[in-house]
């Protein structure tokens, strides 16, 4: 089933513009220039229009999210970064806006520091990739693209929800 064009975000969150030379051991060597490249050539691949956007500033990245209801965004797939541990704020936008979101981070938080196995996301969140490195974000997407094509626009993962609580 085709669906009609949809628009698809990337947020990403604090020190993900140093990708490629920040960690390289721990986050890889790929540039985010190169991720949002792979994913907005899946998107039109998909006949889906994409967009990006990363931040530094928690407010930022608040307002971001904000404005995605206005501008009819369908999915986001977020990297919330360091914020993933801390950020009440974004995690009430995403709540408040109740579009459907992929949590994704390059590395496997729960291999990590214990402060980082905590997500203030995973709940709220349609699903979660975690230490996959780049390839991570391009499976989020896909499966954000066949969650968009489903009739009942859910995936079909077993145990997905779209309904949001916070």
């Amino acid at each position: 089933m085709k669906t009609s064009p949809k628009l698809l975000w990337a947020l990403h969150g604090p020190n993900l513009n140093l990708l490629g030379t920040r960690e390289p051991e721990v986050y890889g060597s790929t540039r985010l220039e190169q991720i949002d490249a792979d994913l907005a050539q899946l998107c039109a691949d998909h006949g889906h229009r994409f967009e990006s956007f990363q931040s530094n500033h928690e407010g930022e990245l608040v307002d971001r999210v904000q404005q995605a209801r206005d501008c009819e965004v369908a999915f986001i797939v977020l990297n919330p970064a360091a914020f993933t541990h801390t950020s009440v704020a974004l995690r009430d936008a995403l709540a408040a806006v109740a579009i459907p979101f992929i949590e994704v981070h390059l590395s496997n938080i729960h291999r990590r520091e214990p402060f980082r196995h905590r997500s203030y996301f995973a709940d709220l969140a349609v699903g979660i990739v975690a230490g996959l490195g780049p390839i991570g974000y391009r499976l989020a997407m896909q499966a954000a693209i066949e969650t968009l094509r489903a009739p009942d626009g859910a995936p079909e993962a077993a145990g997905a929800r779209r309904t949001r609580k916070g």
